[in-house]
């Protein structure tokens, strides 16, 4: 739509919490993924941590869920601009998973993966002291298929696409391996408050 100059109505009063670029979402929580959601139960799924580690290392659902539980209570932000506040997620904070496998000193980066073979890659600086979880509950009940359960990373002060959905393990490197999105334009890191988009932002 085109708006002529100086009849622009009521200006909008903006929402510190928004990033730069974002509108809230409200109630609703849209649905956006590269591929189809895969039929995955509980009992199917993985969790899978090895490269640059001194103990490469996989874990079932239940010995999942015998690590420490954490919570994750705040805000997400997709890279489509929807922006979500109050989210709630369950789940174990990423750095349980790390300590157990011990990533060497010249690790640097990571690859997420998913159960469908969908990629994505972040700093292990995004991943570690407390900034990133494996979640499998939200609002309390079973994250949803569509969402990314059983089981999800959670990466929420970067783009959403880093928040890979079936996840089904991280590869730790000594540089960076651009994934599916990185590949296809997308920036690096995907920091929301810099409005890191696309590639060159």
């Amino acid at each position: 739509m085109n708006v002529t100059r100086g009849f622009t109505g009521r200006p909008r009063v903006r929402n510190a919490a928004l990033p730069p670029g974002q509108y809230d979402a409200g109630d609703d929580w849209p649905v956006l993924s590269a591929e189809v959601t895969p039929e995955l139960t509980p009992a199917e799924w993985s969790l899978r941590i090895d490269g640059l580690v001194e103990e490469p290392r996989g874990w079932s659902w239940e010995e999942a869920h015998e690590l420490p539980g954490s919570v994750y209570e705040g805000d997400i932000h997709c890279v489509t601009s929807w922006s979500k506040f109050g989210v709630r997620f369950g789940g174990v904070s990423l750095d349980a998973f790390l300590h157990m496998v011990r990533p060497h000193v010249s690790a640097t980066h990571a690859v997420a993966y998913s159960h469908t073979g969908y990629t994505t890659s972040l700093p292990l600086a995004d991943l570690t002291g407390g900034r990133a979880w494996i979640a499998w509950e939200y609002d309390g009940r079973p994250l949803a298929a569509e969402h990314g359960g059983p089981a999800r990373l959670l990466v929420p002060h970067l783009y959403f696409w880093k928040s890979a959905k079936w996840i089904a393990g991280l590869r730790i490197l000594d540089h960076d391996e651009p994934g599916f999105w990185e590949q296809n334009g997308y920036h690096a890191r995907g920091n929301p408050w810099e409005e890191q988009r696309y590639r060159g932002d």
